[in-house]
């Protein structure tokens, strides 16, 4: 490279990176992927465990997708150091009709949506100094708590929904914590973003009923402390929480706008996001807190078989306000075991997860400043409380946890992609289920991975069903790796869904990559 073409490559640096990046004669690598997706499928939506946990690019009965990403990775290793990266997917999704009311007419009509036809998956800028990073852009955020191709999903943050634009600043992994000699570590972000799916919301409500918000903003963070992790047994503490703010709910009953609320985005909304606090223009948020808050306590304990095996145990418990942050939810949350052989082999990793949300913290939900008006600023005389019906995922003015109608968190829970009745909240929360997540080895070319579960939902803590509805899921995958060609991944899945949950459906997907580097 000549000295020319280096100091134009350390100019734009400085501008988009903070001058992180190298400007001595240092080769810069590059890493990109292209492929093709094609699946189809007996239903009008994909089947469970073909859409679950793909980051929302798979969805439709039938899709033919093309997607090209290119990056470079971040050196953690280095005291300075930059990334950055782009990734964008397109081609054909088929449609599904959603209801929707016509004022003109009266009746419900049938309103066909579909994916976009180009969309960008991911666009991020980041750099690090020492053990700080900062990203800006839309990249995927993983909590790294879970093993993401065997566990059912993240509580708070999955994987299972595309991700948000914003800015996130944190510990770049695990990091000592002066005067432990070793023995503690900490790992921790925060960033503010915006998902970007009111266009979506748009095209999917019903405009009859509920309530619609739109244009709202969004934060996570989370935190985690690690013994060390070189010992036979480390054990790891943390935290997650979201929470949506902002925005403008639009009431609906009968077709007609009963009312209409613009939410404050201004610098007390932001503090409040980060540290829950009473404001906004809802009552609720005066109240209460300001904005919907969630997110779950993490606990792991692992212990190491021998150099390579290590067998952990797991639990994350949800949390949607006070009674779940004080464990008020009984056994509620995702209990988990997960083996790891540590080399190749017929198994290299297995997981089994028990899911619960049954308690939500009680049936029923009172607190007497739930009836505080002009004329009763003290609500209610009564003076006891319940703080049940936590509701898991919704919230009584933002349409629940999710984007783009693919929750945000677990996906064993239901996502409001399927109300194609263009109802925008969760209807089946209260639920229990199993999974089972199996990998490994065939040769030396060749793995696979299983996928199994079942669930039975009984509704929601306000909206219960007459009768309990159940699903269960089923994936078979095999990823072709030739030794022939460096670089080529073929992947197959087979997939089945059976129940009242998703109805009967098999699926198969079938996917084409190429993934290749150079240097500059």
């Amino acid at each position: 490279m000549t000295a020319v073409k280096r100091k134009i490559l350390c100019l734009l640096a400085v501008i988009f990176v903070g001058g992180a990046m190298p400007c001595a004669a240092d080769s810069i690598a590059v890493d990109y992927s292209v492929g093709v997706t094609i699946n189809t499928g007996g239903e009008e939506f994909a089947p469970y465990y073909i859409a679950s946990n793909r980051r929302g690019t798979v969805t439709q009965q039938h899709s033919a997708l093309m997607s090209a990403a290119l990056w470079h990775e971040m050196d953690t290793t280095r005291r300075l150091s930059w990334g950055a990266g782009i990734e964008v997917w397109g081609g054909y999704s088929s449609s599904v009709d959603y209801q929707r009311y016509d004022p003109s007419s009266e009746i419900i009509t049938d309103n066909s949506q579909h994916p976009a036809r180009l969309w960008l998956q991911q666009l991020w800028a980041e750099g690090k100094y020492r053990g700080l990073f900062l990203t800006i852009g839309q990249k995927d955020i993983d909590p790294g708590f879970l093993n993401r191709s065997l566990s059912s999903g993240d509580l708070v943050m999955s994987g299972n929904a595309r991700a948000p634009i914003g800015a996130r600043v944190g510990f770049v992994n695990f990091q000592n914590i002066p005067f432990t000699n070793g023995w503690v570590q900490i790992k921790g972000e925060i960033g503010y973003y915006r998902y970007g799916n009111s266009k979506w919301l748009e095209n999917h409500y019903n405009y009859y009923n509920n309530f619609i918000t739109t244009h709202y903003w969004f934060n996570y963070k989370n935190t985690y402390f690690r013994t060390n992790p070189s010992k036979p047994l480390v054990f790891t503490i943390g935290m997650q929480a979201a929470c949506q703010f902002g925005g403008t709910v639009t009431y609906y009953e009968k077709a007609a706008v009963v009312k209409e609320v613009k939410m404050k985005a201004n610098a007390g909304a932001f503090w409040h996001a980060f540290i829950p606090g009473n404001g906004g223009e809802n009552l609720g948020d005066k109240i209460y807190v300001e904005g919907n808050h969630l997110g779950s306590w993490d606990l792991s304990l692992e212990y190491k078989l021998n150099s390579e095996q290590s067998l952990k145990a797991y639990y994350q418990s949800p949390l949607e306000d006070g009674s779940g942050v004080g464990k008020l939810n009984g056994f509620d949350g995702l209990w988990g075991v997960e083996y790891r052989s540590g080399k190749r082999g017929v198994v290299t990793g297995a997981v089994a997860e028990f899911l619960t949300l049954m308690n939500q913290s009680g049936p029923l939900h009172f607190a007497n400043k739930d009836f505080a008006d002009e004329n009763h600023p003290d609500g209610s005389d009564i003076g006891n409380s319940a703080t049940g019906g936590d509701d898991y995922y919704n919230n009584y003015c933002y349409d629940g946890y999710y984007n783009r109608g693919m929750s945000i968190g677990s996906p064993m829970v239901k996502s409001p992609l399927y109300n194609t009745d263009g109802y925008l909240r969760y209807t089946d929360n209260r639920m229990r289920g199993f999974h089972l997540g199996l990998m490994g080895d065939i040769g030396s070319q060749v793995n696979y991975r299983m996928l199994l579960s079942w669930r039975k939902s009984f509704g929601t803590p306000l909206l219960p069903r007459r009768e309990p509805i159940t699903g269960t899921s089923m994936m078979l995958e095999a990823t072709y790796t030739p030794q022939w060609l460096h670089g080529l991944e073929i992947k197959g899945q087979l997939a089945h869904d059976h129940g009242t949950l998703y109805g009967n459906n098999t699926g198969a997907l079938i996917s084409i990559f190429y993934n290749g580097n150079f240097s500059f």
